[in-house]
């Protein structure tokens, strides 16, 4: 049983602490292998493998920068998509970089690949069941590896992404800053009646086809909601605010609210190169690293 939908679940904690508790039984048991193409004068890049829940073997691209450490460290959490790419050469230059691949995405897609669209809605109906649940262990136990590995300052770790990036941070403390962009979680099921756009619309699509799971849905999603994650961080966090409704500042109001600790706010221009300078000037400060702009530079 649950409060309604917009409500926390009443097993809230129990149902996250059985996650924690599922993956210690698992050693992470990584591999490393380093990457000859990719690997440069700057850095050294890893095939990395670990194992999740399940168990399942995930995968990441770790890339070490050249020379003394120990480096900053930066964990890109997974979106919403079966492809995650190398990290960028910037990041590689400054950061111990860990670009996470999910159960299902692409280089983690043994013994199951992901279909998009229905990846959003499998196992949706039951909170134990729902694909989610093994996806965020997987962020968890990414996390895990980085804040351990010996390359890191402990004391400079900064996480970026969705709401996967949120929950992460809320259930492993240690992160320097935290930067999130493009909810796909919070107030779903609100959310899924403002837009046709994918994937929000993959929950219209299953609640057509199962109109009588409505309140199943909204039950199992109110878990991943970041709203009931968001008192746990302890680290400074930037969340980006958009011009349109889904994403706007009063929409991510209720959200701006639920945080206990510091929160601030980056109104997107939604130009490319001005807000991927101002986002990556900001997680440099808080890394203490030296930002890296893309745009030209006058004067």
């Amino acid at each position: 049983m649950s409060t309604p939908s917009t409500g926390r679940p009443v097993d809230f904690d129990a149902y996250w602490n059985a996650v924690d508790q599922e993956l210690a039984k698992y050693p992470a048991a990584p591999t490393l292998e380093r990457l000859a193409l990719p690997s440069d004068e700057y850095s050294s890049v890893y095939a990395l493998r670990l194992t999740s829940i399940g168990p399942y073997r995930i995968f990441g691209y770790l890339s070490v920068p050249s020379g003394d450490g120990p480096w900053p460290g930066l964990l890109l959490a997974p979106h919403y998509g079966s492809v995650n790419h190398l990290p960028h050469l910037d990041d590689r230059q400054r950061y111990v970089t860990l670009v996470l691949m999910h159960r299902g995405q692409r280089l983690a897609d043994q013994p199951f690949a992901a279909e998009y669209p229905g990846l959003l809605t499998l196992g949706i109906d039951e909170p134990p069941t729902y694909i989610y649940r093994g996806i965020v262990a997987d962020c968890l136990r990414g996390a895990e590896f980085l804040q351990s590995f010996p390359s890191v300052d402990r004391s400079r770790i900064a996480i970026t992404g969705d709401d996967l990036a949120l929950i992460t941070a809320a259930r492993r403390p240690g992160f320097t800053g935290v930067e999130a962009a493009e909810l796909l979680f919070y107030r779903l099921m609100e959310a899924r009646e403002h837009t046709d756009a994918y994937p929000v619309e993959e929950i219209n699509d299953y609640l057509r086809t199962y109109p009588a799971r409505n309140q199943e849905v909204a039950r199992t999603l109110a878990y991943f909601d970041p709203i009931h994650h968001v008192a746990e961080l302890k680290s400074t966090t930037l969340l980006s605010v958009g011009a349109a409704k889904l994403g706007g500042r009063e929409w991510l109001a209720p959200l701006f609210a639920a945080f206990k600790h510091p929160v601030e706010q980056y109104v997107l221009s939604h130009e490319g190169a001005t807000d991927h300078d101002w986002l990556d000037a900001w997680i440099a400060r808080r890394l203490r690293a030296q930002p890296k702009p893309r745009s030209w530079q006058v004067g």
